[in-house]
């Protein structure tokens, strides 16, 4: 069975400018994009899943429309919980994003083992909208790796999982961007 995680498209602002932005312009156009590449993978019945965020629904909302699909919104799949204020989020982000799991603190490993968990409990292939570092949380675990950060998926890539024998393997990373995260 697949799982798909994709990204959210390009936000309309960065991490330290606002809580929730939606997408840019660019952000719309690369879930289209998105959206028409993955509709050719997909079964009838597959779940669409999206984080709470703003940036993840708009960009699930491209292939929703293109499969007359409802999307499920889930809280497991948002953002990494970040708990300091809006001012000091780029501070903490870039921090952590140098860190390694062993460094991080107890309710970070909770949120990180829960998205794996959930993840390895669905039912059939699902696509879900999600955040770079929940992606990175999960492609660590899988890969044993230490670092926080183990790729930079880019806005509106699609990071393939498999579940086989019950297990939840990494298939393939999604494209890797060239830029800042937003």
């Amino acid at each position: 069975m697949d799982i798909y995680l994709v990204r959210h498209g390009e936000a309309a602002t960065d991490w330290g400018k606002s809580s929730d932005p939606g997408l840019s312009e660019l952000g719309r156009e690369q879930a289209r994009d998105t959206a028409t590449d993955l509709l050719t993978l997909l079964p009838d019945n597959v779940s669409l899943l999206s984080s709470p965020l703003l940036r993840a629904r708009e960009t699930a909302q491209a292939l929703a429309e293109l499969m007359d699909k409802p999307v499920v919104v889930d809280d497991t799949y948002r953002e990494i919980p970040a708990r300091v204020a809006l001012t000091e989020r780029k501070a903490w982000l870039g921090a952590f994003m140098a860190g390694e799991w062993s460094d991080q603190p107890d309710y970070l490993i909770a949120w990180r083992d829960a998205l794996h968990q959930e993840l390895a409990l669905l039912p059939n292939t699902t696509v879900i909208f999600s955040h770079f570092l929940a992606i990175n949380a999960i492609v660590g675990k899988l890969t044993d790796r230490s670092e926080t950060v183990c790729f930079y998926p880019d806005n509106a890539s699609v990071t393939h999982f498999k579940i086989s024998n019950g297990q939840l393997e990494l298939a393939s990373l999604g494209q890797q961007m060239q830029t800042v995260v937003n």
